[in-house]
C-alpha cells in the first residue's frame, strides 16, 4: 500500500496527512477516554484506584503490548529509533521527569491534555501550552539551552542495547507481551469493577491503539520512500515548540508531520467536545492561579525537552519500546506529580 501511495503522492504530503489523520485521532479519543497522567498520579496519591488511573493504565498498556506485537510480527524494526538508537542521558531523564512530574500538578494537566482542553474552549491550557512551548523552544536551541545541555551530559548512556530495557533484563518479546497483557487484563478488569462505561473503555484502547498506528505507519512510509522518514510515534514537547516557531517565523505551510499532528490534535479534542456537548470556555479565577499554571507550563517546557519527552512522548511512547531512559522519566514524573500534589495541593482531594 505506501509504494503505491509514494508513486502517486510526494513523501511530505503522506507525512502530513498522516501527521493529520493520527493527530485527529489521538485527539478525539483523548477526551472522549479522559486520558491523562496527571489525573492518575493524583489518585495514587491520595491512595485510590479509580477511573482516571484505570484509563491511564489501559492507554498505557495498550500501546506498550500493540508495540511489542507490531515489533513481533515485522510490523516496524527498533534499529534507527531515536528513543534507543541515539546517546542517551539518564540525568536529563531523572530531572526532566521530576520537573515535567510538578510542572504537570500545577497546570492541571500534561502536556497533551493541556492541548486537548485547549480544544474544548479551556483558555488557561490554551495560554499554559503557549508558555509551555515558548520554553520547549528556549531549551531546545535558546537562551536556556546551555544549561539543559549540561544537565543531560552530568550522566549519559550510548544508544543501542545500554538503552534496551528488554536486554538489560534479559527478557524475550514473549515476556513484554504478556507483561503487557497482564496489566491490560487487570486495567480492564479494574474498570468493569468500578463501573466504567464501556464507552470510555474503548476510547481508552482507542488513544493506546493510536500509539502503535504512528510506529506502524511511519516505519512502513520509511522503507518505500526516496526521502529520509524518521520512525516515530507520538509526542508533544518538540512539535509544539516546532510549530509554534515554524508560525511565526515562516509564511509558508511545511508539509510534515509535526506541523499538521499538533492541530489536528487540537480539532480532533474540539469534534469530540462538540458531539459530546462538551464546549465550554474557561479562563483563570484570579492572579494566583495564572502564577500556578504559568509556573507549571515552564517547568513542563523545559523538563520535557531535558526528558527526552512528555507524558505521551517519553511516559507512553518511550516505554512501549521499553527504552530506559523513558521508563525512568515516567517514574520520575510520577514521583514528581504525587510530591508536588503533597506540598501543594494535599492529598484529601480527588482530580
Amino acid at each position: 500500500m505506501w509504494a503505491w501511495l509514494v508513486d502517486r503522492f510526494e513523501t511530505p504530503y503522506l507525512l502530513a496527512a498522516l501527521g493529520a489523520l493520527i493527530g485527529l485521532a489521538f485527539g478525539y479519543f483523548g477526551q472522549r477516554s479522559r486520558f491523562c497522567l496527571r489525573a492518575a498520579t493524583i489518585e495514587f496519591a491520595e491512595r485510590q484506584w479509580g477511573q482516571r488511573t484505570t484509563v491511564w493504565l489501559i492507554t498505557f498498556s495498550v500501546a506498550v503490548m500493540g508495540t511489542q506485537l507490531a515489533i513481533a510480527l515485522g510490523g516496524f524494526d527498533t534499529a534507527n529509533v531515536r528513543q534507543l538508537a541515539s546517546v542517551g542521558s539518564l540525568s536529563g531523564a531523572i530531572l526532566g521527569g521530576l520537573m515535567f512530574g510538578a510542572g504537570m500538578i500545577l497546570t492541571r494537566g500534561c502536556a497533551s491534555r493541556m492541548l486537548i482542553l485547549a480544544g474544548t474552549g479551556n483558555l488557561r491550557s490554551l495560554l499554559s501550552g503557549l508558555v509551555f512551548a515558548v520554553t520547549a523552544q528556549a531549551a531546545t536551541g535558546g537562551i536556556l539551552a546551555p544549561f539543559r545541555e549540561w544537565l543531560n551530559a552530568l550522566w549519559t548512556i550510548p544508544g543501542g542495547t545500554a538503552r534496551d530495557l528488554l536486554a538489560i533484563l534479559g527478557w524475550g518479546r514473549p515476556f513484554a507481551i504478556a507483561f503487557a497483557g497482564v496489566w491490560l487484563a487487570a486495567a480492564i478488569f479494574w474498570a468493569i469493577r468500578s463501573r466504567l462505561p464501556r464507552g470510555q473503555i474503548g476510547h481508552a484502547i482507542g488513544a493506546g491503539a493510536v500509539i502503535v498506528v504512528a510506529w506502524i505507519a511511519t516505519y512502513q512510509l520509511s522503507l518505500v520512500s526516496f526521502d529520509p522518514v524518521p520512525v516515530r510515534s507520538l509526542t508533544f514537547t518538540s512539535p509544539s515548540a516546532n510549530v509554534l516557531m515554524t508560525v511565526l517565523a515562516t509564511a509558508t505551510v511545511p508539509l510534515d508531520f509535526d506541523f499538521f499532528f499538533i492541530p489536528a490534535v487540537l480539532l480532533g479534542a474540539f469534534l469530540a467536545a462538540w458531539h459530546n456537548r462538551e464546549l465550554e470556555l474557561q479562563g483563570f479565577q484570579g492572579g494566583h492561579a495564572m502564577k500556578r499554571y504559568l509556573a507549571g507550563a515552564v517547568l513542563m517546557g523545559f523538563g520535557g525537552i531535558l526528558a527526552g519527552g512528555c507524558a505521551v512522548g517519553a511516559g507512553v511512547t518511550g516505554a512501549s519500546l521499553f527504552s530506559l531512559t523513558s521508563w525512568l522519566t515516567l517514574l520520575a514524573m510520577w514521583v514528581g506529580g504525587i510530591v508536588t500534589h503533597r506540598l501543594v495541593d494535599g492529598a484529601t482531594r480527588t482530580p
